[in-house]
């Protein structure tokens, strides 16, 4: 395959600041668990609905602003917020902030409607109207240079670092190179790495946010007594989590990186980017974050991620909302055994059936037909897994307020 693939341009849907989205969705957030029931319900047998939403009955800044930046995404065309009418979070303000962006927005108070059915009733014949709304959203062309786009790894084994990761570190060098976005996290993965970490940074000050950001996961590592490591990493061949780090690294390509960006946080400009998602220093009086790997995907969609890159050695079965997640893995067998999960076959490299470059341009492929409206193996079983916690950052600041 030649490069003649990056030249493809496919229809998006341009919103009102400018970002181009490569799906129309209308989005049902609940502002706490008591409420979750109904949303999953409103959305139940509904074409491109779905569901995010926060658990707590106490509102936390870092919550409400992933609420925001998700109800803003370039994916979403109009937002559904539904409570139980006792938390802290309120949806009027949710879809207050909404309808500022130029997107429809509606809410309403499970309370204030007699309960499941008549809310159930309520929710669908406004979601009705919204798609019907969103369906004259103006249609634009897109090409890679429009595109921002994540990437995470999980359930790690010696092929992710020597298969999985670098074919989406290669695909990320000419992303960058077509005049896109990249995004890579997982800062806790990068322990051992400091100064390799910190020489890829582009200017003295992204070389500073790079090293705070490595301290400071060091620090909460440290506080936690917990390393990124687990029993299926070291069945799957790696030993240290200095090991593990190298091969996560290897998702970033080699690119100069702009700075680092916190959760909910767009990116300023083009290129490749950090995202640090680890929290900031606190009292905590929720006790301390539970990371999994539904929580990393979504920071990386609430930075603006259009589509998202999952790298797994062992397999996954997981999905997510708002944004497609394509299924990377260097394992051979992973691959045959989970076919029906795994959107790409990296292992390809490490049989000598294709160069990093030939795989990258395979990869860039598959996200373009993605991007064109295929959907992903985990858009195709409805898996939509998300993950919202407590959790403290300082940034970004919690611009538009979202409290009663």
């Amino acid at each position: 395959m030649n490069k003649e693939i990056l030249q493809t341009t496919w229809d998006g849907y341009l919103r009102n600041d400018g970002r181009k989205g490569i799906r129309n969705l209308v989005l049902i957030i609940y502002t706490v668990e008591c409420a979750s029931f109904v949303a999953h319900q409103i959305a139940k047998d509904e074409d491109d609905v779905h569901v995010i939403g926060f658990p707590g009955c106490y509102d936390n800044a870092y919550a409400i602003r992933m609420l925001l930046a998700l109800a803003r995404h370039p994916n979403v065309g109009a937002v559904l917020a539904v409570g139980l009418g006792c938390e802290y979070t309120r949806p009027e303000k949710i879809a207050e902030v909404v309808r500022s962006s130029g997107r429809p927005a509606d809410s309403f108070f499970i309370q204030h409607f007699g309960g499941t059915t008549k809310s159930i009733t309520k929710g669908k014949a406004i979601v009705n109207t919204f798609k019907e709304e969103i369906s004259k959203v103006p249609k634009v062309k897109m090409d890679l240079k429009d595109l921002v786009v994540g990437a995470e790894c999980g359930g790690s084994d010696a092929t992710s670092g020597l298969a999985g990761n670098p074919v989406v570190g290669r695909f990320y060098d000419i992303l960058v190179e077509q005049g896109g976005t990249a995004i890579f996290e997982e800062v806790v993965e990068l322990i051992g790495l400091k100064d390799i970490l910190v020489d890829r940074g582009k200017t003295e000050t992204a070389k500073q946010s790079l090293a705070q950001a490595y301290d400071k996961a060091m620090s909460y590592c440290k506080d936690v007594r917990q390393w990124s490591t687990s029993p299926g990493n070291f069945e799957g061949g790696l030993t240290t989590i200095e090991e593990k780090s190298m091969g996560a690294f290897a998702k970033s390509g080699s690119k100069p990186i702009e700075g680092v960006i916190k959760v909910s946080e767009i990116p300023s400009q083009n290129g490749l980017w950090l995202l640090d998602s680890v929290p900031d220093k606190h009292f905590m009086q929720f006790g301390y974050t539970n990371p999994n790997d539904s929580e990393g995907i979504l920071d990386l969609i609430a930075t603006g991620a259009q589509v998202v890159l999952f790298v797994t050695g062992r397999g996954s079965v997981i999905g997510s909302p708002i944004a497609p997640l394509l299924k990377v893995t260097g394992n051979a067998e992973t691959f045959k055994n989970m076919e029906g999960d795994m959107d790409f076959d990296a292992s390809k490299v490490l049989s000598g059936e294709q160069t990093m470059e030939e795989a990258a341009l395979d990869l860039a492929k598959l996200i373009i037909n993605v991007c064109s409206g295929m959907a992903s193996k985990p858009e195709a079983l409805g898996h939509r897994e998300f993950f919202i916690p407590y959790k403290h950052q300082d940034t970004p600041s919690l611009a538009n307020g979202c409290r009663a």
